[in-house]
């Protein structure tokens, strides 16, 4: 916009002049975001590749005449693009929560006048009037001080107040806690800082969650598979005669049976159960893909208040000419007590007196069972340390000298004398006498990261006509040590995220000293206790990303810009990247990250609609906890692929044997049972495993395999359980064949068919139950993983028994599959099934745990060797095949 005029700061612009500017500038208001059309939205929720697959497989069923099953593959698919547009055009509201941050009404003075306007109203050079309490419209320059402090927390992530004077800018969507001042506007709407950073946050993309690009791979595969094995025996069938039409039904049957119908329900609900776990434990997850990504983590970037520390400001140390005084409490809560020796509790009895009576308009009041600040942080601990010192009430201010960034010293007169606080070399030069003791007493607690304040006093002077005159020869009476303190479960946390493997960075906009001290406090500080400032960032995106897989580095001072490039450089590195944050300036990188993670308790709106996840606690500890579940739920995604896949190799080994014999052997099952096995006996099977509960071993790390399918499952399948099972239930069903009295190659009895093709049938579904126990552990064989632990299977086991009879005895059902209840014999080799797939996964279970191990480490180049003295690592970064999916 074109810069202001100068105007008058009695008068202000004319009424004449903000209307033109009005016109020409158009009004204070952020600009709305650009956003597809809900129903695109949904459509492409219809489109992608699995969604397209099955769509082809119910066109194909069709085509087969099996309109029931295109049906319900269509319904399936039409309820999860439901559920996900439903997901996703809720969570995409970030940039418009932004508009609710600018207040309805502004004070102005126009043409000599003071007035209240509409918000949007507000233009270029206006003088706005503010006071504590006030939300600034527009970005603008203080033309006077007034003792103003503005927290401006939302866009810079500092987490106290900041002072500020004459000439300096203030920015709009921050407010003011205390004092008073006349405000230049200088930028309205789209040109202020809050509108470039929702035009960021609107541009940042979120990138492909892993489990889409896993899952992606997994259609293709199985795609190519049903394909290829359906082309096969179409030319099996012509091969032995049928004709053209028989054969291509009955190759489309064989395709549409190998399509995973219920693998998309499958992942849905066990995301959907898995954030129900994470909701439990204060970790509401927006996007249910989300939950296999924080199992995915590799880096995770924190914030420091209120994640971290508990985001209460409270003096926790007192240093005094007679000694210290340690202060005990929690958070803002008045009561507590000081401790130290009598003369030096006395001492800062006096201090906590002076100290208070120095921040009138601040307090602590009882909000909703919770003592919460009145006013400035800082101020408020100040009095409750006068509360915890039993310090009575303090007569009536005769005077105030608010603080003021030159002088950084605020001081009251009252009618006991003046009474002051400020910084320490602010006051101690204005103490006469011998000052090197308190000057020790600054650095030690200073390098403790506290925010340390001086406090002194004076015996009332005569009329002082200004601070200085007030503010000299004064009594110090004390030291007073600051710190927002860490939260208690923290150092646990971060010790459980390097035995998983997971790097850790604090990415903050507070002061570098009191991130450090936090840092170090917690455990996350590296042992080279890097700490850089956002200017100070290289500008290089490789010598950035070496910087940051620096374990345990400090970014302290960054602005929305550089958080956003710093979780794409380690992206690029190959990372599964988590940034916490809960302000404004944090919405682009939480947009951008692989998981955004935002705070519930304390965070605003728009980083709360940016993230993925949102903690309702504000714990870093609540992140790891969330992390174990996304590392168990791909855990449980591989334990019911292992358990579909093996279905497949059971099922398609009749049709293997069928055409490799020339039509000799009758085929064992049709495709109608392999449909009923996949969609009636098997899903509820799968659906528990996917509700499978963390592994002690979970967080033992370097977490996960790399891929949902890789060769331990595919050999673990194809070459052991799906065998084994396909195996016992082709001898069962020939067995069956040779007891009725059929031979080799001859025409066998319609009966006796349906008889052993119902007893293939039963030993399938049975060894699907035992299957699905062997399932629960790659590692461990049956009797090591137990009967307890998760109780949903035990009820889909007893569901998966109770069909059973339906389809083999409940009219049409018999007649419509094409297979009968078993004879005696039938009933005895299908049961024997079940310790059949046990026995050969306990003894793959066994060669494994015999053969080479695979090194659970990183690799080299990649890896942050722990307790190296490296300080640069280069390398992917990204976590390295090798590890168990259940954390083995």
């Amino acid at each position: 916009m074109t810069s202001a005029a100068p105007v008058s700061e009695q008068a202000g612009l004319s009424p004449a002049a903000a209307a033109e500017r009005l016109r020409r500038d158009g009004p204070n208001r952020l600009p709305p975001p650009s956003r597809p059309h809900p129903l695109l939205v949904f459509g492409g929720q219809l489109v992608h590749f699995f969604a397209l697959m099955l769509w082809a497989a119910a066109v194909l069923a069709v085509i087969a005449g099996m309109p029931a099953l295109a049906i319900a593959i269509a319904v399936v698919v039409l309820l999860n693009g439901a559920f996900s547009f439903a997901q996703e055009y809720r969570a995409d509201r970030a940039a418009e929560r932004l508009r609710d941050l600018l207040p309805l009404r502004a004070t102005v003075r126009r043409g000599g006048r003071v007035s209240v306007v509409d918000a949007v109203e507000l233009v270029v050079g206006d003088l706005v009037l503010l006071e504590a309490g006030d939300r600034i419209c527009a970005d603008a320059t203080l033309q006077d001080g007034g003792g103003v402090a503005v927290d401006q927390s939302l866009l810079t992530g500092e987490s106290l107040p900041a002072r500020l004077d004459g000439g300096d800018p203030v920015l709009a969507g921050t407010y003011v806690t205390e004092g008073h001042a006349a405000a230049l506007v200088t930028a309205t709407g789209a040109d202020t800082r809050l509108a470039g950073i929702a035009a960021i946050t609107e541009q940042a993309r979120r990138p492909r969650s892993p489990l889409a690009k896993q899952l992606h791979r997994v259609v293709r595969i199985v795609a190519l598979i049903a394909v290829v094995v359906g082309v096969l025996f179409f030319l099996a069938s012509l091969g032995l005669g049928q004709s053209g039409t028989d054969s291509l039904l009955f190759a489309i049957g064989v395709t549409v049976a190998l399509v995973p119908e219920g693998l998309l329900p499958t992942v849905t609900l066990s995301l959907a159960r898995a954030a129900q776990k994470m909701a439990a434990r204060r970790a509401l997850v927006r996007r249910l893909e989300s939950v296999e990504t924080l199992g995915a983590t590799t880096f995770i970037c924190t914030d420091k208040t209120g994640t971290l520390t508990r985001n209460e400001m409270s003096v926790v140390t007192v240093w005094t000419p007679h000694g210290d005084v340690r202060v005990e409490g929690e958070g803002y809560l008045p009561e507590g007590t000081l401790q130290g020796a009598p003369a030096a509790v006395a001492a800062a009895t006096a201090l906590a007196d002076s100290a208070a009576r120095c921040s009138p308009d601040a307090r602590v009041a009882e909000r909703s069972g919770r003592w919460m600040p009145v006013g400035d942080p800082m101020e408020a601990a100040l009095h409750v340390l006068a509360a915890r010192a039993g310090v009575p009430e303090r007569p009536g201010v005769v005077r105030r000298f608010p603080f003021d960034p030159r002088r950084r010293r605020s001081s009251v007169l009252d009618r006991d004398g003046v009474h002051v606080t400020g910084a320490p070399d602010s006051v101690l030069p204005r103490c006469p006498g011998d000052l090197t003791a308190a000057e020790q007493a600054v650095t030690a607690l200073s390098e403790r990261g506290l925010r340390v304040l001086a406090v002194a006093r004076r015996a009332a002077p005569t009329a002082p006509v200004s601070a200085d005159d007030a503010e000299r020869d004064l009594e110090l009476l004390g030291l007073v040590g600051l710190q927002d303190p860490p939260r208690a479960d923290v150092a646990g946390a971060i010790r459980a995220c390097r035995t998983a493997g997971i790097r850790l960075a604090m990415v903050t906009g507070d002061h570098p000293r009191t991130a450090a001290a936090i840092a170090a406090q917690v455990g996350l500080l590296g042992p080279r206790r890097l700490v850089v400032e956002g200017r100070d960032l290289p500008a290089d995106d490789t010598a950035l990303a070496d910087l940051l897989e620096t374990d345990g580095v400090v970014v302290a001072r960054v602005a929305p810009e550089e958080k956003l490039r710093i979780a794409r450089v380690l992206q690029a590195r190959g990372h599964v990247v988590a940034m916490t944050g809960d302000g404004v300036n944090d919405g682009p990188a939480l947009r951008a990250a692989d998981i955004g993670v935002a705070m519930g308790a304390s965070g605003s709106d728009v980083a709360r609609e940016a993230a993925d996840v949102v903690l309702l606690d504000d714990r870093f500890s609540t992140i790891v906890a969330a992390v174990e579940l996304g590392s168990a739920t791909f855990a449980n995604i591989r334990r019911f692929l292992t358990y579909h896949l093996t279905d497949n190799v059971a099922e398609l080994v009749p049709f293997a044997v069928w055409a490799l014999s020339g039509g000799q052997i009758p085929l064992a099952i049709t495709v109608l049972q392999v449909l009923a096995i996949d969609i009636g006996t098997d899903l509820l099977p799968a659906l528990a495993l996917g509700a499978e509960p963390p592994n002690p071993r979970t967080m033992r790390g370097p977490a996960r395999t790399g891929n949902l399918i890789d060769g331990r499952l595919l050999r673990r399948a194809f070459a052991v359980l799906g065998p084994a099972e396909a195996a016992f239930a082709m001898l069962a069903f020939l067995l069956v064949l040779f007891s009725g009295g059929w031979s080799w190659g001859a025409p066998v009895d319609a009966g006796l068919l349906a008889t052993a093709s119902g007893t293939a049938f039963t030993a399938i579904v049975l060894g699907q139950l035992g299957n699905a126990l062997s399932c629960r552990s790659e590692s461990r064989w049956i009797g090591r993983t137990g009967l307890r632990g998760n109780p949903l299977l035990w009820y889909a086991v007893a569901v998966e028994l109770a069909l059973l009879p339906v389809f083999l005895l409940l009219p049409p059902l018999p007649e419509l599959l094409g297979g009968d209840l078993p004879s005696p014999l039938g009933w005895v080799l299908a049961m024997a099934t079940v310790p059949v797939v046990w026995l050969a996964d306990t003894l793959h279970k066994a060669l494994r745990a015999r053969g080479p191990k695979t090194p659970g480490a990183w690799t080299p180049g990649s890896a942050r060797q722990r307790g190296s003295a490296t300080t640069v690592v280069s390398g992917t970064g990204a976590r390295q095949p090798g590890g168990s999916a259940e954390g083995t």
